[in-house]
């Protein structure tokens, strides 16, 4: 049986939830974070990326780069109750989920296109999210969980994207190799300076090769880039 594998992702989660308590943040620069000397930036609108702000930076730095940014603390117990709606919504309608974040899961639904398509499920399940929470989220649709993880940073903000089974590599092939799930700043240099910078040259590339240059880690890296991966949607948080 082929697998449909859909990844949802709630976009800029903690900003769309503090834009639900306060209308006054919505179309500005918002930084989620500790204001603080010692301040990072823990979430950001897309305003604010824009001036080339992201999260893990030095609130600081990020000041800086985007000042008229409005600055929000942050209410993580918040965060939590709206991240548990959502799943209750995925889980009500949804045979298997992986919660793999608090804004991040994975569902397997293999077999149901069988009852209803796969696509117009899947939508119809974001639709239904959208309506009774009113944060934006983002999904992909796929063979397998890192296609669809790289599918849904495709669609967003907000959208939706299937990929066809068979046309992984097709996809992924234009895609810089920052897309990978995996591959850090320090793969990226390496990789950078061996004159890689798409997936399309990464799966051109031979499997040992990348094995001598990053060891085990090339190996997934070399799979993912070629649009494979068998592990399964685990129902565990």
């Amino acid at each position: 049986m082929e697998r449909s594998i859909v990844h949802c992702d709630l976009d800029t989660f903690f900003v769309s939830v503090e834009r639900l308590q306060n209308s006054k943040l919505i179309g500005v620069p918002v930084l989620i974070g500790g204001s603080s000397d010692r301040g990072v930036v823990a979430s950001c609108s897309y305003e604010a990326r824009k001036f080339g702000v992201h999260s893990a930076m030095p609130m600081r730095l990020a000041l800086r780069m985007c000042p008229e940014a409005v600055v929000v603390r942050g209410d993580h117990d918040r965060y939590s109750q709206y991240s548990g709606i959502v799943t209750q919504i995925i889980e009500e309608e949804t045979p298997i989920v992986e919660k793999a974040s608090i804004d991040e899961h994975y569902l397997d639904v293999s077999g149901m296109d069988r009852f209803f398509g796969c696509w117009k499920w899947t939508q119809e399940l974001r639709q239904r999210i959208i309506r009774e929470t009113g944060l934006p989220i983002s999904f992909g649709l796929s063979v397998n969980k890192t296609v669809s993880k790289i599918a849904t940073g495709t669609a967003k903000p907000c959208g939706e994207k299937q990929v066809q089974n068979g046309t992984e590599k097709g996809f992924l092939a234009p895609l810089s190799i920052r897309k990978i799930p995996m591959v850090g700043e320090k793969s990226f240099t390496l990789l950078r300076n061996m004159g890689i910078s798409k997936i399309g040259t990464l799966q051109q590339m031979e499997v040992v090769t990348m094995q001598r240059v990053l060891g085990e880690n090339g190996v997934n890296i070399w799979r993912k880039a070629n649009g494979l991966d068998d592990s399964l949607v685990l129902p565990f948080r």
